[in-house]
């Protein structure tokens, strides 16, 4: 009874996640799309695995019971070739479906791998830091804090570093993780093929103000997305390296703001920075090797 009531709130809660569609089941782009085929594809391998054997158990249960007088006593029983055939195929023939599915997968989904797209792909250079997102356009010579525009159906080819610790850049519903370092630059090229606002968030643990890190990237058609770089163009702001490094410093959440200008050059800034103060001797920063604790305030 007790097993029956857990079971019963169990079932109960995973109904409630139905309304859930933040998540990677909730795919709104080709990346996200495809990484929900693989896990269901997985997902389905390992059914052909756990029904059976669950079955068997049930079959075998009912067969050898007590009361059935149809089933043989067999104390001697060591060996059968159709036994022994069924329990080495089926694994192998599942170990072998899913290193083809991790090989093309791993090959299909390379972040590194520029989308197939018609479209110009929109650039954009990320740069982590305590504990906010920053968002520069080069081509439109504009960037945000915790907040990305990209245009609807166009492929955005993302050019990431950290100006602190290690993190983690993650949208759930457009797909792939990738780890954000300092002086150092990885690449994710991603696409939104839906309208909307998506979560965004920091993957990876790096202080207590780690659960700040989040930011929303809105996904617009051509018109709202020029219409949000002209306004992110008319804001007041004006990132240079100088303004970045306050920026850098100040180790604090961030309430969505705009750049109206900004210095080109300034990823490249943010990665050397980073490299330089990764080459500082210990004695230079106190011994600390983590990200500072939270100041008080905002930005």
């Amino acid at each position: 009874m007790r097993a029956l009531r857990t079971a019963l709130r169990a079932t109960l809660l995973a109904a409630g996640l139905g309304g859930c569609r933040e998540g990677v089941l909730a795919a709104a782009g080709p990346i996200g799309d495809a990484e929900n085929q693989i896990l269901w594809e997985t997902f389905g391998a390992m059914l052909l695995v756990v029904v059976p054997v669950i079955l068997m158990i049930l079959a075998f249960a009912w067969w050898f019971r007590a009361s059935n007088p149809r089933a043989t006593y067999r104390p001697d029983w060591s060996y059968s070739g159709k036994v022994e055939f069924s329990i080495w195929i089926v694994p192998l023939l599942l170990i072998l479906f899913l290193a083809t599915l991790a090989w093309s997968g791993s090959h299909d989904l390379d972040p590194y791998r520029p989308l197939p797209s018609d479209r110009k792909p929109v650039r954009v250079e990320v740069v982590s830091l305590d504990w906010k997102w920053l968002f520069l356009y080069p081509d439109y010579g504009v960037a945000s804090i915790n907040e990305l525009a990209v245009p609807v159906g166009t492929p955005v080819d993302f050019r990431l570093t950290s100006g602190t610790v290690m993190n983690s850049f993650f949208v759930p519903q457009l797909g792939s993780q990738i780890y954000t370092m300092a002086g150092m630059q990885t690449r994710l090229s991603l696409q939104a093929d839906q309208p909307g606002a998506y979560r965004g968030l920091s993957a990876q643990f790096s202080g207590d103000g780690f659960s700040d890190m989040g930011f929303t990237v809105r996904a617009v058609d051509a018109a709202g997305f020029a219409g949000w770089i002209a306004a992110a163009k008319a804001s007041p702001g004006h990132l240079d390296n100088a303004a970045y490094d306050r920026l850098a410093a100040t180790h604090a959440a961030a309430a969505p703001t705009r750049f109206g200008a900004v210095d080109p050059g300034l990823f490249d800034h943010a990665v050397a920075a980073a490299t330089a103060s990764a080459h500082r001797p210990m004695s230079a920063t106190n011994g600390v090797m983590c990200a500072p604790r939270r100041t008080q305030g905002t930005l």
